[in-house]
């Protein structure tokens, strides 16, 4: 298992990124500020790690876990401006759709940043279980 760690780390990525296009693109949500830095973080792991997993690269470590433990704190953050209403008060977006505004809200506390916090930690996980 642990020899498909880097593939399945690409392919949520690859799906993460795929998602917050459909959300934008098809379903027309407009992203906010703190959406468009986990896209920004989100993004060059589809391309950087689809490259290490073609080429089997062992020190793709060094580029890609900076990038998704990054993308974690930003989605928890995120995520926390949505649930925690004292949150949304301390920095609110300047421009453009608010950052606590849920767009979906699956089983009560299943929304966009949720989803980014599970891809950023899986990639995070699966890269951190991966052998040497």
């Amino acid at each position: 298992m642990r020899a498909y760690n880097l593939y399945l780390a690409w392919l949520v990525a690859l799906v993460a990124m795929l998602g917050s296009l459909y959300f934008s693109e098809v379903r027309g949500y407009i992203p906010c500020e703190l959406c468009w830095y986990q896209r920004i973080l989100m993004y060059p792991l589809a391309l950087v790690l689809g490259i290490a997993a073609y080429s089997d690269d062992i020190r793709q470590r060094r580029y890609v876990l900076p990038l998704s433990i990054l993308g974690m704190l930003v989605s928890v953050y995120h995520y926390l401006h949505q649930k925690v209403p004292g949150l949304a008060e301390i920095k609110p977006c300047a421009q453009g759709v608010p950052c606590n505004t849920q767009y979906i809200n699956w089983l009560g506390f299943i929304t966009i940043p949720f989803l980014a916090f599970v891809a950023f930690t899986l990639i995070t996980g699966l890269l951190l279980l991966r052998r040497r």
